[in-house]
Parts: C-alpha cells; sequence; structure tokens
C-alpha cells in the first residue's frame, strides 16, 4: 500500500473516530440534556433576550419555516448592499472595488445558500471587511439553518405523536455556540500555526528567484477557511481555493481541512439515530452513505492515477497518474479523495482544479452532486436522504403488500406527493438550466445580453457541455465548485445560478420537513409483525437502489453528451 493511499485512510479513520461522539453529543445538546458545555447556557440566554426570544415557546413545522426563510431574506438584502458598496468601507487596503448588481446578487446568494459558488476571485473580488462581516458571518450562520431544519426533522419523530418540534431560533443558536463557533477556532489554530496568514495587512511583496517583484495577498484568512469547511460551504479566501498554497500550507492542513469537512455530516447521522434512540438506523444510513462514497471514489481514483487514455495510446508513461492542474505536493490520490468527499458533502472547496480531471472522474464528480444524499453538507444532507427513504418506504410498501408506514406514522399520498416532488425539483432544475445556457450558446453565440455567449466556453465540445452542465449541478446542489474553463462572471451566468440556487436550496430544505411535521402530527402505530422494518439492511439498500434509479434515469442522458462521449472520444 503507497503512503498516499495510506493517508486518504487515515484521514477517513480520523473523521468516524472524531465523528460518533460528537453525534452522540449533538443528540444530547438538541434534546435539552446536560453536556460538558451547558456553561454556555447564561451567554446563549443573553442572546435571546437580546433578540427577544422565547426559548421555550414550541413551533410547529411551519412556524419553523417561516422563522428560517424570515432570517434569510434579512441576510440577503444585508449582504447584498455591503458587497456593492464594499469599495467605499473601511478594512480595504488593497483598494479593491465594490461588485457589480448582477454579480453581488449572485454571490450573496450563494452564500446564503451555503453554496459558495464564487463567480469572482477572492484576492481581488472582496475586502477584509466583506470577507468578514458578510462572508464568513453567511459561512456560520447557513450552516446553523442546515442544522437547526434537521433537528426538526429529529423532533418530529423522537416522540410517538407531537406537533411540538421545538424552537428555530434555539437550534440555530446552539449550532453556532455549542458546534460550530469552538471548533471552528481549534481548526483556525492549528491552520494559522501551519502557515495559513492571519495578518490584517494588505498585499505583501517578494523577489522571487528569477528576479521578478511578485505581489502576494494575504489577510486573516485562518478563521474562514475554518469555518468554510466546517460548515461545509466551501468559498476560497484566495481565488484557487485549497490549491492555494497560503490555503493548504502542507499535509497537516491538508487533513485537518478534510477532517472538517466531513465531520458534520457523517456526525448529524449518528446523532438522528441516537435523538430517537434508534441507534441501528443511524447505522443503516451511515452503510449506504458510504457505500455510496465508496461508489465513486474508487473509480476516481482508478481514473486519476490511470492517467490520460489519449496518452497511455501513444506509449508515453504516466507512472505519476493524471498530474495536469493538480499540486505535487499531494498528488493524485489525495486529490481525488478530497475531489469525491467535496462533491457528495457539498463543500465545493477544491485542492486541484477540476476541469483538469479525467472525464470519467469529472462524470463522478457531477453525479455525487447529482445525487446529493451521500453525507450531504451540514443539516440539508440527511434531509435530502429522508427524501429516498419515503419514497423507498411506499414502493417497498407496495411490493410487500403492507400499508407504508415509517417511524410508527402511516405514509400517506400527501408526504408521498412531496416527496416526489422534491426528488424530481432537482434533475429539473439542473437540466432546464443547461438547457438554456445551451440554447443560448447555440443560438445567440454574439448576444450583448448575454454577455457573448461564443466567449464562455475555453473548451469547445463536449467538455464544453460538461462545463455547462456543471456549473448548473453544482448550483442546484449547493456545491460551489466549478469546472472553471467556462467563463461565468456576466450577467447571464449570475442571473442563471442565483435562481438555481435559491430553488435548490430552500424547497428541498421545506420539502422533508414538512413531511416530517405531518408524519409526526399522525397517530403513532406501534409496531406489529406487518411493519415494514426500516432500520434493516434489506432496506438500507432498498433506499440506495431508488437513489440510484432516479439519479440514472433522470441524468443519464445528459452524462452521454457530456463526459462520457469525451471519454470515448480520447479512448477510440
Amino acid at each position: 500500500m503507497n503512503t498516499e493511499l495510506l493517508g486518504i485512510i487515515v484521514t477517513y479513520g480520523l473523521t468516524l473516530l472524531l465523528a460518533i461522539p460528537l453525534g452522540i453529543y449533538l443528540a444530547k445538546v438538541f434534546a435539552g440534556e446536560k453536556v460538558w458545555t451547558d456553561f454556555l447556557n447564561p451567554f446563549e440566554k443573553g442572546i435571546y433576550k437580546l433578540s427577544g426570544i422565547n426559548p421555550k415557546e414550541e413551533m410547529n413545522w411551519k412556524q419553523h419555516m417561516k422563522a428560517l426563510i424570515t432570517i434569510n431574506a434579512v441576510w440577503l438584502v444585508y449582504g447584498f448592499f455591503m458587497l456593492m458598496f464594499q469599495g467605499y468601507l473601511p478594512l480595504n487596503p488593497d483598494g479593491n472595488p465594490g461588485m457589480t448588481p448582477d454579480l453581488s446578487f449572485n454571490t450573496v446568494i450563494s452564500f446564503v445558500v451555503n453554496c459558495n459558488l464564487q463567480h469572482y476571485s477572492g484576492e481581488s473580488g472582496l475586502t477584509y471587511l466583506t470577507q468578514h462581516f458578510v462572508i464568513m458571518f453567511l459561512q456560520f450562520v447557513s450552516a446553523a439553518t442546515g442544522i437547526a431544519a434537521a433537528v426538526v426533522l429529529f423532533k418530529a419523530f423522537r416522540d410517538k405523536t407531537t406537533t411540538n418540534l421545538g424552537n428555530f431560533w434555539v437550534f440555530f443558536t446552539q449550532s453556532i455556540t455549542r458546534l460550530l463557533l469552538p471548533i471552528s477556532v481549534v481548526i483556525a489554530i492549528i491552520l494559522a500555526f501551519n502557515g495559513t496568514p492571519t495578518s490584517y495587512e494588505g498585499k505583501d511583496q517578494i523577489v522571487s528567484l528569477q528576479g521578478d517583484t511578485v505581489n502576494v495577498s494575504r489577510g486573516p484568512a485562518a478563521g474562514m477557511v475554518a469555518i468554510k469547511h466546517l460548515g461545509t460551504n466551501g468559498g476560497g479566501w484566495f481565488g484557487v481555493n485549497a490549491a492555494h498554497p497560503l490555503e493548504n500550507p502542507n499535509y497537516v492542513t491538508y487533513i485537518t481541512e478534510m477532517v472538517a469537512q466531513v465531520l458534520i455530516p457523517i456526525a448529524m447521522i449518528f446523532a438522528f439515530g441516537w435523538f430517537i434512540r434508534r441507534k441501528k438506523m443511524a447505522w443503516v444510513i451511515f452503510g449506504v452513505m458510504t457505500l455510496g462514497m465508496l461508489l465513486l471514489l474508487v473509480p476516481t481514483l482508478i481514473s486519476e492515477l490511470g492517467g490520460s487514455p489519449a496518452i497511455s495510446k501513444m506509449g508515453i508513461s504516466q507512472a505519476t497518474g493524471a498530474m495536469e492542474g493538480k499540486d505535487v505536493r499531494f498528488g493524485p490520490t489525495a486529490t481525488g479523495y478530497w475531489s469525491t468527499v467535496t462533491t457528495i458533502i457539498s463543500t465545493g472547496s477544491v485542492n486541484s482544479m477540476h476541469d483538469s480531471t479525467m472525464p470519467l472522474t469529472g462524470m463522478l464528480q457531477l453525479v455525487a452532486m447529482m445525487m446529493n444524499c451521500f453525507y450531504g453538507g451540514v443539516g440539508v444532507g440527511l434531509l435530502n436522504y429522508f427524501t429516498f427513504i419515503i419514497i423507498a418506504v411506499f414502493i417497498s410498501g407496495l411490493m410487500v403488500g403492507r400499508t407504508p408506514e415509517f417511524l410508527g406514522h402511516k405514509v400517506e399520498a400527501r408526504e408521498v406527493k412531496i416527496a416526489s416532488i422534491i426528488a424530481l425539483l432537482h434533475p429539473f432544475i439542473i437540466l432546464v438550466g443547461t438547457a438554456i445556457a445551451t440554447y443560448t450558446l447555440v443560438y445567440f453565440p454574439d448576444a450583448a445580453w448575454a454577455v457573448k455567449p461564443a466567449n464562455w466556453l475555453n473548451n469547445p465540445g463536449f467538455h464544453g457541455f460538461s462545463e455547462m452542465l456543471y456549473e448548473n449541478t453544482s448550483a442546484a446542489a449547493n456545491n460551489g465548485s466549478g469546472f472553471e474553463g467556462l467563463g461565468d462572471n456576466n450577467v447571464f451566468w449570475n442571473v442563471l445560478t442565483g435562481f438555481v440556487l435559491i430553488l435548490g436550496r430552500f424547497l428541498p430544505i421545506i420539502g422533508p420537513v414538512a413531511i416530517a411535521g405531518l408524519l409526526g402530527a399522525k397517530k403513532y402505530i406501534p409496531e406489529s409483525n406487518g411493519t415494514l422494518k426500516t432500520d434493516t439492511v434489506t432496506f438500507g439498500v432498498m433506499t440506495f437502489v431508488v437513489i440510484v434509479i432516479i439519479a440514472a434515469l433522470a441524468f443519464f442522458p445528459a452524462l452521454t453528451l457530456g463526459p462520457l462521449a469525451e471519454y470515448f472520444t480520447l479512448t477510440r
């Protein structure tokens, strides 16, 4: 076993070692049980009092969603104007200008929805003020929003029958004070001591070995990089994200950032199982998600280590694998693990250029975001998976002639309709967005209103189609990574992906929470010999098959036109 492969095994093992006890801790926090962080109670009570919140007030699922949408709308308006006028505000030592309205629209939506799709370069597109008080702020609150929404799901199935699903503001606040903030501090300290900048000074100048003078951007990056990974946000302080040597200086920071990305998504699985007192279900869900990850990771490693088929046919050795667009410090193995993880959990952080990966790797990155439920983002990954559970329960019940039930609650037409709409919404907005972009490029290549689509693509043909498909997929999956051969900082892409971002974030949250609220309010049905058990390996396999079939049927034609066609072009 080579050291690179051993490195990713150790990294994943460390993640799991930390995630399981963290999940148990989170279950206790949200259940109101005693934990070691209870010393924060006075601080949290101060926040509630200052904000006029009654922490003991119970909410139903509709009140939860009203609070969630309202506060997110406030953040959107706040961030939009801050980004537009940042050039006139303090903490701008490099004199960076304000954003255009369309770019500000896209950027603030992207960070409000936990996507962090960046159509700008961090060094020149933002100031230290907006990096902290818009971007970093939204990375905390958007992650806490997803966690708070997931806890509503937890509450719906803890008691036999209930409409009292806790208080959104309490879940939201505790997600920050008890989880995101303290762990981010630890990560930021590790990054700072390993070379990630923490200075508020402007650009520094160095003279290279060739005698060239180079301006090097810096700034208080360590804190932002910590929460961008922990909260599955992904936006980079620097334009090339974690491929930048100051965001990701060495292998210690690589492991730290990789663990941070996957930590909470896995922990939330175990938090769910311990919270509703069904530990076996947590292990089944974890098993299905891990199987999905491995089925994406292993072919990725084979593809990247094998190198380009076109080069291999010429008899040229590729002993190091496909190295174009990759950091030589980490190589294709560690990079392949990062690219798989960052797309299945919707982080969108990159330590290599995805546009340079092999066609099959690009396809697997797309499939990871198209499925969007193997671990997934903080909180929302579990919500997406729950949608497929409901569909699997319904299909399984029909197959065996039993009434569909989930955790003692009858699944009826209304819940199945909502789940089906949410499951179909994801491919709908991706494929419609890609169709609009393709149509515009083909029929209006010189359109001024679309900022000359003929200049969008650096790579025409099949790969160019993949770039447009990836952009819409990344936006819909709240991922944020990109095939950066695409010129996306223009009015067309800023507006199109802005709307895809909104639809891809909030409807997949509202749908599962609505289903959970409706099921939780129904009369509890005790388990019997006729009950369809949903915490077995058999049902786990059924759920996995449903996920694969829905994604395959919806996206296979588009994948055929893009990465698959490119792959067969290279091998013919």
